[in-house]
């Protein structure tokens, strides 16, 4: 019979490791689970075959894919460079987020169709399409083939299978649940893509009217502007009223220095970037976009959506309470609510219940504050976090009209205020004129 080796937490948050025999994982973390013990990770415990040993003698790559900065000749590899400032720091092909869904919800069907692991990765190989699906299900495959866990192939591919992915893969291989699980995960990804292209098309709108009103009055007030008072600021007696004298500053500005202007755009870009990469920088803006009256609520109408429905995929999936706090806290993309899932994490290692931490930061809504109380009290915590993920769905999608519905407004408002300042520095020197020529 074989074993496995397992690390656990207690009932009072005490950790502890040791091995376990068990015909399969799903009845070691069954017999784990009746000794009170809380599963955290579940790896089997065999004697190693001539193929792994020989793998573990052979020159080890760099983890997850990384590649040297440095050829063997001493130069830099431009490659990895490239790579870097792309963000693909593994140089491997990757996957659209729909893809990978695509491709896991294959594969959850291929074994829910009763075929096995390899069986079923070898069926979705065949139906691959494009340059980087086949790349990446033929890594796979070799790994699995040798022995290897599908979540640690994943893992060792590196990107695009992220933390939340591998999780949830152990966890599936784990509890015995895959294709059920991996149905889950894809549900997951799919709902993440949506959640982005609902985000993508409530802003595109407002942005592209924006730039229409920068390039509007740009153009007015370079080009059009100086011809149209070239003939009056000529007339004598003629006061250049306030208006018009910023105005035209502000064209013979952009005229003589435009080279200054782009210089000056680019800096701040890069200066922003680098002053955003300070921990501290980037928690204040957080905060202040947190605290901001439009975008504030649909941030965090944002994250408690996705901070639900990932936790309750994640904990119906078997993974423990606290690996799950883990990686939803990478996947809500804002320092103070990460901070804040950190502290709940620490109070849940502790002993606490979930509920009480979420409604001391303050952060998330009384709404999900209740259900995850009552969750945990009825022992329904991972259908019930499943359900509110629908309505706080529909929440997210009522701030998205929302935004959309107020932002337009201020922005032609602050148009209206710009037109007006632009009149107001045309029409004020023909009054002038027309009062010089009549006195």
């Amino acid at each position: 019979m074989p074993s496995f080796r397992y690390q656990s937490m207690d009932r009072g948050g005490a950790l502890a490791t040791g091995t376990i025999a068990a015909p399969d994982r799903a009845s070691a973390m069954r017999l784990l689970q009746a000794q009170g013990l809380l599963p955290m990770q579940l790896d089997m415990a065999e004697a190693e075959s001539p193929a792994k040993a020989a793998a573990k003698a052979a020159p080890k790559s760099a983890p997850r894919g990384q590649q040297p900065a440095e050829t063997r000749s001493g130069g830099i590899d431009l490659g990895a460079l490239a790579r870097a400032f792309t963000g693909n720091t593994t140089g491997r092909p990757q996957l659209k987020r729909t893809e990978l869904a695509n491709i896991i919800r294959e594969l959850a069907t291929a074994i829910e169709a009763g075929l096995p692991l390899l069986n079923a990765l070898k069926t979705v190989r065949r139906q691959a399409a494009g340059k980087a699906q086949p790349v990446i299900l033929d890594f796979i495959i070799e790994r699995v083939e040798s022995g290897r866990p599908l979540h640690e192939a994943m893992d060792e591919y590196g990107p695009p299978f992220d933390e939340m992915i591998v999780g949830m893969v152990r966890a599936s291989d784990a509890s015995g649940r895959m294709s059920e699980v991996m149905h889950q995960l894809a549900d997951l990804l799919e709902r993440s893509v949506e959640l982005r292209r609902e985000m993508v098309g409530a802003t595109i709108y407002p942005l592209i009217v924006a730039c229409m009103i920068g390039v509007s009055i740009i153009i007015a007030v370079t080009f059009l502007l100086p011809r149209l008072m070239a003939p009056i600021l000529g007339q004598p007696g003629v006061t250049i009223p306030f208006p018009t004298m910023v105005l035209l500053g502000f064209a013979d500005f952009m005229r003589d220095w435009w080279w200054l202007v782009l210089l000056a755009a680019v800096g701040a870009v890069i200066g922003f970037r680098r002053w955003i990469a300070v921990y501290a920088n980037r928690r204040k803006l957080d905060l202040v976009l947190l605290k901001s009256p439009i975008i504030g609520p649909l941030l965090r109408d944002v994250a408690v959506a996705r901070f639900t429905r990932t936790l309750g995929t994640l904990v119906s999936a078997g993974l423990p309470i606290l690996s799950a706090l883990k990686i939803v806290r990478d996947t809500l993309g804002n320092v103070v609510l990460m901070e804040a899932i950190d502290g709940v994490q620490e109070k849940v290692t502790t002993g606490q219940s979930l509920a009480e931490p979420l409604e001391k930061c303050g952060f998330f809504p009384p709404l999900l504050v209740q259900i995850v109380n009552i969750g945990e009290k009825s022992g329904r915590l991972e259908p019930m976090l499943i359900h509110a993920a629908g309505a706080f769905d529909r929440q997210v999608n009522t701030s998205l009209k929302l935004f959309t519905k107020l932002l337009p407004p201020v922005l032609l408002v602050f148009m209206a205020l710009i037109a007006s300042f632009v009149l107001a520095a045309i029409l004020l020197p023909l009054l002038e004129m027309q009062k010089s020529l009549g006195g």
